[in-house]
């Protein structure tokens, strides 16, 4: 994977972390256990310090910076979904951000909060844990319920299970040029969407 050690700062990616080969990490980067990192994902650590806790997943295409002298954090289990923006924030413990989401400087988001797809979510905002905060700009709308959060739970170990099993069995190859017979399917873990209004 594109790797960069900037000014005496080398990222750091816990062995039990899977980080996809097109992801980019610059610099002061810190990945924990069982995380994963997507494809094209971006990490910048070349001002600020960007932090991944233990269990939390970076999509496909998201992007982490901040100003110097900035931590940007996702806590433990944080889940950010497909081409998010957090930029010098801080994303609690079992948060979801949803798909397109920015979250600018210094906005804190407490624990088992949902951002949602597409959501702005200001500097310096705040709120109270197990919101929902939809909009742009981003306000809380409503508590969330403990079903909705422990939905979004298993969706985060849906991630860390596919980090191991990346780690185990992903592999380059060329492509088929037809369809086999009885072509198999991915496992089913049973998870679908769960329509929230996040």
């Amino acid at each position: 994977m594109p790797c960069y050690r900037l000014n005496g700062m080398t990222p750091v990616i816990d062995p039990s972390a899977y980080v996809h080969p097109t992801a980019v990490l610059i610099g002061d980067v810190i990945i924990g256990p069982h995380c994963y990192v997507g494809p094209l994902a971006s990490l910048r650590g070349d001002f600020g310090r960007i932090v991944l806790e233990e269990g939390a997943n970076l999509q496909d295409t998201c992007v982490m910076h901040g100003f110097p002298d900035s931590d940007t954090v996702i806590e433990r289990n944080g889940h950010i979904g497909h081409g998010a923006v957090l930029h010098g924030c801080h994303i609690g413990a079992d948060v979801l951000v949803g798909m397109n989401a920015v979250v600018m400087d210094n906005a804190h988001i407490a624990e088992r909060c949902f951002v949602s797809a597409t959501a702005f979510v200001k500097a310096g905002f705040r709120c109270a844990p197990q919101s929902l905060i939809m909009g742009a700009p981003a306000a809380v709308k409503r508590a969330l319920s403990d079903d909705e959060v422990a939905w979004k739970l298993a969706g985060t170990r849906e991630y860390q299970q596919l980090a191991q099993r990346c780690l185990q069995d992903l592999q380059e190859c060329q492509p088929l040029p037809a369809v086999e017979a009885d072509r198999p399917r991915q496992r089913d873990s049973g998870l679908r969407p769960k329509h929230s209004g996040a």
